[in-house]
């Protein structure tokens, strides 16, 4: 169901076409997924309280509608370990052509993973399952069910991984949370077709998954021309 919240958060997108990720990941929020704790901060004390709050190391981020594909801009900075490297981080990053803050964020660890939707003009919504981070281009490791899923579909989407061994827990190694993998994965499958209409794609790239969580990291939702 289309929330008026977050019928605001896609309507104040239109003029740029895509969700900026603090408003994607409020919207994500809203829709019962994981996201890490964050501040969408507009000035070095709003960041600093933050951080403050919650403690380092954080992870800060550029928020600009000019700035689609982060890395290509060094828009990110990770492993912030303390105040003065988080005013360097902040000060940098509010160079960057357009920027509107910075979104500074708790650091998650885990396997990566990317899991993404499209709305295929045939068969309609499709959601992906893949190895993610930067090793999504290598391996081309993923798997395909059309929308909505079912608890079977979640469920064969994670065996149909080659690499699903690691993500169950490889030669000893500690398992992932396969049931908060599979419930993410349902509540997104919810979450796309409530947003059918409004939306071309969306990205979570990479969800960190761990033995307790799976956040969503990182974030894109393109928007119907």
């Amino acid at each position: 169901m289309l929330t008026e919240e977050i019928q605001k958060i896609l309507s104040s997108a239109r003029d740029t076409g895509w969700v900026l990720e603090p408003e994607a990941k409020r919207l994500f929020s809203m829709a019962g997924l994981d996201v890490p704790r964050f501040e969408w901060a507009h000035d070095q004390q709003e960041a600093a309280r933050f951080a403050r709050d919650i403690g380092y190391p954080l992870v800060a981020k550029v928020v600009s509608p000019k700035v689609i594909h982060k890395s290509d801009v060094r828009g990110v900075e990770v492993g912030v370990q303390d105040a003065k490297a988080l005013s360097e981080a902040f000060s940098r990053l509010s160079k960057i052509e357009g920027c509107s803050g910075v979104l500074v964020e708790e650091t998650v660890s885990g396997m990566e993973l990317i899991i993404g939707a499209k709305i295929d003009y045939q068969f309609g919504p499709v959601i992906l399952l893949g190895i993610g981070g930067t090793a999504t281009e290598i391996y081309h490791d993923f798997s395909l069910r059309m929308a909505p899923l079912t608890s079977r579909d979640t469920e064969s989407m994670v065996k149909c991984l080659k690499a699903h061994e690691l993500l169950e827990g490889y030669r000893g190694k500690e398992p992932i949370n396969l049931k908060e993998l599979r419930r993410l994965l349902n509540k997104f499958s919810e979450l796309v077709m409530t947003l059918e209409k409004e939306i071309e794609s969306i990205d979570l790239n990479p969800v960190m998954c761990s033995s307790t969580r799976c956040v969503v990291a990182d974030a894109r939702i393109m928007l119907k021309r």
